[in-house]
């Protein structure tokens, strides 16, 4: 049961062979059974998810179920919920902080019929592309390893989504933060086209989207959360989503193995990305290579312009809860300080450069296939892959750049790393600006052309 994703629920529901009831509670009894060795969740509502979920064995009942009625979806810490613990992944937060307004992505889902049974950890601020995090004893880890980290910074609805924990999970993108997760365990995950899924609170490059066991499963999620939500005002037009097919014949695919900075690409990663694009060659594509088009430049000054913001945040909190961020989010922010306007404005500017640079790079080709990430999973205790804050960023230069040009960004499998202890190497695929349809149908079309994939680590694996 727990092994079933969202369009399976959906049917299965439908002809009476499944109930939202015993669904829950099974989802329920296995995240509990895992969550000693996992640690992907901060706060669980049983009662109240097995109350919902009655609730929609009725509605099934008498016909007038919705469109992802009964379906368990957890919610990023993140994502306000009124009422529910909003810490943010920090101990800097108070801890009575509670949200006092309903974010649009948690409100279309529970009006699409899901049920959030459960939040999902993150670090700090979300600021770190792992579990690592101040609030939490310890980091979220990864099913297929857990000495690993799920990648972040939506770290536990990554580790939920491979260990079986249902079928839906919501995360955040500011430079990775669901497409790397989703790379490091396996994953769907999107990073939708700005504005297609309604947020509050909206800035610059900041989405939320599906992590997802299948593409088919992501694509009813997106569904549910692209509907529109005036609070956000960068929403896009309603209506503009619609699933839709590919064929590969004729397509113009670009295969980016460069960034330009960053970490080099790791053998095993530029292997399998490089056999993705092979495979759709084969199928009739035209692959063409795409030069590096970011600079050190433009990643230097992202740097600079997090971390001014980051610090504005952190110094304005009063000693006491300041003393409790993350270590290594301390030292991160601390150059900042010393910080002109020059540098600050300097480091602004270079999202503009890359939105040009990566809409550019893209313009001749229907879709681009790069690295999710320079390398595999890395330790679960690690910050980053490198785990130095005067470095952060070396392992987000694939991802990046399609926050700041707002193009849509799909994380899926593309093989795994050799024995003994074999980890997911993530696939992303880059559409148009608007094409979240055209990315979720070529995920759909890999999903085809793909050798067979390893089952889900839905039980404990024992590291080789």
């Amino acid at each position: 049961m727990i092994a079933l994703g969202a369009a399976e629920l959906l049917a299965a529901y439908a002809a009476r062979r499944l109930s939202p009831v015993e669904v829950m509670r099974a989802v329920l009894d296995h995240a509990a059974a895992r969550e000693g060795e996992l640690h992907a969740l901060c706060a669980v509502q049983a009662d109240e998810a097995l109350a919902a979920a009655r609730d929609s064995e009725a509605r099934w009942r008498s016909g007038t179920a919705l469109a992802l009625e009964g379906v368990p979806v957890t919610l990023k810490e993140n994502i306000a919920v009124p009422g529910a613990a909003w810490r943010l992944g920090t101990a800097a937060t108070a801890d009575d902080a509670v949200a006092g307004f309903e974010a649009p992505p948690a409100a279309r889902l529970r009006e699409a019929g899901a049920i959030a049974w459960a939040r999902t950890t993150m670090p700090d601020y979300g600021m770190l592309s792992s579990g690592l995090s101040s609030l939490h004893a310890e980091p979220a880890r990864n099913p297929w390893d857990p000495r690993m980290t799920p990648g972040g910074s939506s770290a536990g609805a990554a580790a939920a989504g491979a260990a079986g924990y249902g079928p839906l999970h919501l995360g955040t993108d500011i430079g990775g933060s669901i497409r790397l997760p989703a790379g490091w365990c396996g994953l769907v995950g999107l990073k939708p086209s700005h504005g297609r899924v309604p947020i509050q609170p909206a800035y610059a490059g900041r989405v939320a989207g599906p992590l997802t066991r299948t593409v088919e499963d992501a694509a009813l999620m997106l569904a549910a959360l692209a509907r529109p939500d005036a609070r956000d005002p960068t929403q896009l037009p309603p209506g503009g989503f619609a699933p839709r097919r590919v064929e590969p014949r004729g397509l113009r695919i670009g295969l980016w193995l460069d960034a330009g900075w960053g970490d080099a690409v790791q053998p095993e990663v530029q292997a399998a990305v490089t056999a993705a694009a092979r495979a759709f060659e084969q199928a009739g594509a035209i692959v063409e290579p795409v030069p590096a088009f970011t600079t050190r430049e433009m990643a230097d000054g992202m740097d600079r312009f997090w971390r001014m913001r980051s610090w504005l945040d952190i110094s304005a909190l009063a000693p006491e809860r300041r003393a409790r961020v993350l270590p290594y989010i301390l030292d991160w922010v601390a150059p900042a300080a010393g910080y002109d306007g020059a540098t600050v404005f300097h480091g602004y500017s270079q999202m503009q450069a890359l939105r040009e640079a990566a809409n550019a790079a893209c313009e001749g080709f229907d879709f681009v296939l790069s690295p999710v990430a320079p390398m595999p999973a890395y330790p679960a205790h690690l910050a980053s892959p490198l785990h130095d804050p005067a470095r952060p960023f070396e392992h987000i230069a694939f991802t990046l750049p399609f926050n700041m040009s707002e193009q849509p960004a799909l994380a899926i499998n593309a093989g795994y790393t050799a024995a003994p202890q074999p980890l997911p190497i993530g696939l992303q695929i880059v559409g148009r600006r608007f094409d979240d349809a055209g990315v979720l149908a070529l995920g759909a079309l890999w999903v085809q052309l793909r050798p067979a994939q390893r089952p889900w680590p839905l039980q404990p694996v024992t590291p080789a």
